[in-house]
């Protein structure tokens, strides 16, 4: 499929292609710059696009323009880039485990095991460096209600928050920023402070999805890139201050700590990580290990 030049009486060929699609294009491209041309189908199955004598030369420029500026056109799909695994999360499984854990847990009863060495006590993690409690205390709930709302809301938000970041990258940068918005509770209670509930990471995944929202309309000013924030503020509001062993401040700071996180995940190099199958696996083995690591400190006998 090149142009070519040879003569025919008073015409000289431009173009030959086997392909109808080619021999249109190429004379649309023609029509559309008023060069006079005439197509004759050969018995070997080529087809020639034949000009004037005289406008052979505007002819080949403009078909010549026209290959070069469409050479990569349509992109073709890379043989070597890797499938997000963005598209399928596991929502159901994350959403499924917290209600299951919750069976084996039960509610809010600090002489359980599970709450006395697990749940976020602000004393145990300045005083002693219990910092594994910064993470889980995410997964415990103070009674059924408390459980719920956070499935149900959490759950929906979760998924959208995967579906963007992957899943690896979305689960290690949530259980990162929820921790963050934990300690930054317990730094501003200090002791005496007791909490649990996954609503801290529900409030940060409200705040990434608001930066990720801002940042994908490219827009520095204007009233829209303040909508996202409004609205992780009203569900703040509705939702941030109810519950037993819940607390506003908890909720508060997991949506600071959210924004923060969410202009790391807005940075170049972080977002070319979505798309790597092999990086979203390392993630996300590192995501489950903390949570084993964590709830093994929690659970030795040296934690008590």
């Amino acid at each position: 499929m090149e142009p070519s030049s040879h003569q025919t009486g008073e015409e000289k060929a431009v173009f030959n292609s086997a392909s109808n699609t080619d021999i249109d294009t190429c004379s649309l491209v023609l029509s559309s710059k008023n060069i006079g041309h005439r197509i004759s189908r050969r018995q070997d199955g080529m087809t020639t696009i034949l000009v004037p004598v005289g406008s052979e030369e505007a002819a080949a420029y403009q078909l010549d323009c026209f290959f070069r500026e469409n050479r990569n056109w349509p992109p073709r799909d890379q043989p070597g880039a890797a499938p997000s695994v963005a598209s399928t999360p596991p929502t159901l499984w994350l959403v499924g485990g917290l209600a299951l854990f919750y069976a084996v847990t039960g509610p809010w009863d600090y002489n359980s095991p599970w709450f006395s060495n697990g749940a976020g006590d602000a004393t145990a993690v300045l005083a002693h460096g219990e910092y594994y409690r910064l993470v889980t205390a995410l997964t415990l709930h103070a009674d059924f209600s408390h459980l719920l709302g956070n499935c149900l809301v959490g759950g929906f938000l979760l998924h959208f928050f995967l579906q963007i970041n992957g899943s690896g990258l979305g689960l290690l940068t949530l259980l990162i920023s929820a921790a963050l918005g934990n300690y930054a509770n317990v730094m501003v209670h200090g002791g005496n402070h007791l909490f649990v509930g996954f609503s801290t990471a529900v409030f940060s995944i409200v705040g990434m999805l608001s930066i990720h929202q801002i940042l994908e309309q490219r827009q520095p000013f204007g009233i829209k890139m303040f909508v996202p924030l409004m609205a992780g503020a009203a569900l703040l509001a509705m939702l941030g201050s109810s519950g037993a062993r819940t607390d506003l401040g908890g909720h508060l700071f997991g949506l600071l700590a959210g924004i923060a996180c969410g202009l790391i995940l807005g940075l170049k190099q972080v977002r070319s990580m979505r798309r790597s199958s092999f990086a979203q696996t390392c993630f996300f083995l590192m995501s489950v290990a903390v949570l084993l690591i964590c709830w093994n400190m929690a659970l030795s006998p040296r934690a008590g």
